[in-house]
């Protein structure tokens, strides 16, 4: 039986919670403060270019992975699904932000199911990895950008 796996990474960013979402909804911005390289705009969403549904493609050297923001709460949540290009399924990323006296609290949560029984412990490893340093990024990223909008 494949289990289900789950990742939760909490990271403070000294920027308001508006920028923090800002940013994660500006997907030509994860290459600055992720360690993602390319961004290609596949579909745009339903109602504005990066709303709800867009399919989003994110490269890392000759890895692409495609990814679909399924929901959003204004400066409180970025929620997305992974389509394709790791070997999950069922995989689901919450993103909320909690404003704090002294910035913004980042849960990075995700979830999926690894296709291959038994390599859970790896692409869980690999996945956190690679949301930790998405998450620390954009913490830091949003406090340079926050300090510029003063």
């Amino acid at each position: 039986m494949v289990r289900r796996q789950h990742i939760a990474i909490q990271v403070h960013a000294r920027a308001k919670a508006n920028a923090v979402y800002a940013l994660l909804r500006d997907g030509a911005s994860w290459s600055t403060w992720t360690p993602i390289d390319s961004f290609e705009l596949e579909r745009v969403g339903e109602r504005e270019p990066e709303g709800v549904g867009p399919i989003r493609i994110f490269g890392k050297g000759k890895v692409a992975g495609r990814d679909q923001v399924a929901e959003l709460i204004l400066d409180r949540r970025f929620s997305y699904l992974h389509l394709s290009g790791l070997p999950v399924r069922d995989y689901r990323a919450d993103v909320d932000l909690e404003p704090k006296a002294a910035g913004t609290r980042i849960r990075w949560r995700v979830s999926f199911t690894p296709k291959v029984p038994g390599s859970g412990w790896l692409w869980r490893w690999v996945i956190e990895r690679f949301i930790t340093q998405c998450a620390c990024g954009l913490a830091a990223y949003a406090q340079t950008t926050s300090v510029h909008e003063r």
